[in-house]
């Protein structure tokens, strides 16, 4: 009797333990379906490089998120978006993706403005005696006969291709399509050898913090660009999904002066730092701007 009871006690105590495991792994199994997530995707331009990774250390940091980031060019970026495979496109400028936006409508969720005051065009270094776009077809071999642009699905791209060089009548000046940062080094290069050059430009931008730089004037009869907002667009269903992240997303806003220094850090940062590290300082120098992003229950 005693051996049979010694055994009955094992297999009770065994039950127990077997029960106190499936009971550890279904709560393991519940924070792993709990985890919060967010997916971002960003165009490799300096403002947006700079606060898409501050939203990941904050998201990080502050609220407990595992956030990706992707870069791509405009129109891949809207329709991963667009097809719920992003949670939000971390910089859409509206004046300039306007095919965008109404290709995808209803798909998208407009989460506001992170930065207002932008402005675009033609932009030159400060020696370069001309102050219009009018200017350019006289003196074009002065400029190579181009014009050193950025990513060619970008609506600046689109908009000097087909808007400013005919009403321009800039037949005898190319477009030449790159990225921001091989449009940057082409300016950095030839402002080192007092060369003229002619390149796609905006604000908010470290280079205008870093050379004299002065945006050509427009015709008032052939404007085509005018100050505008850079938004947040997130996918349709985001605030279903995932209402904290929306409502993060939607809050955040960075004026000019902590949009430009955020950049150029970034910039000049050093050789073993990364951007994360950069954009984390920044965050721990402004708390009360950033705690004022995240919803109220989590800042910290």
């Amino acid at each position: 009797m005693k051996m049979a009871k010694k055994i009955r006690l094992c297999l009770v105590g065994g039950l127990v333990v077997l029960s106190a495991l499936g009971l550890s792994a279904c709560n393991k199994e519940k924070k792993a379906e709990q985890k919060k997530t967010a997916k971002l995707v960003y165009v490799n331009w300096a403002e947006g490089v700079a606060y898409t990774h501050l939203a990941k250390v904050v998201l990080t940091d502050k609220m407990g998120y595992d956030v990706s980031l992707t870069a791509a060019d405009v129109g891949p970026a809207y329709i991963s978006v667009a097809q719920g495979k992003y949670d939000a496109l971390m910089e859409s400028w509206p004046d300039l993706q306007q095919s965008y936006i109404k290709r995808f409508g209803n798909k998208l969720d407009n989460l506001g403005s992170i930065y207002k005051g932008t402005e675009v065009g033609l932009v030159v270094p400060e020696y370069v005696n001309i102050d219009s776009i009018s200017q350019l077809k006289a003196n074009a071999a002065k400029f190579n006969n181009q014009i050193v642009g950025i990513d060619a699905g970008a609506g600046m791209m689109n908009d000097v291709e087909n808007k400013i060089i005919p009403e321009y009548g800039l037949t005898n000046m190319k477009l030449l399509a790159s990225s921001g940062p091989a449009m940057t080094a082409a300016l950095g290069k030839a402002i080192e050898k007092k060369q003229w050059i002619v390149v796609t430009g905006w604000v908010p931008h470290w280079m205008f913090s870093r050379w004299h730089l002065k945006f050509l004037k427009q015709d008032p009869s052939k404007l085509v660009w005018k100050k505008g907002e850079i938004d947040i667009m997130g996918r349709s269903n985001l605030g279903q999904d995932k209402p904290e992240l929306k409502q993060f997303l939607t809050n955040m806003y960075l004026t000019d002066q902590q949009l430009s220094g955020l950049i150029l850090a970034i910039k000049d940062k050093g050789e073993d730092q990364t951007i994360d590290q950069v954009a984390r300082q920044w965050m721990k120098s402004h708390e009360k701007v950033v705690n004022s992003w995240i919803p109220k229950h989590k800042a910290a």
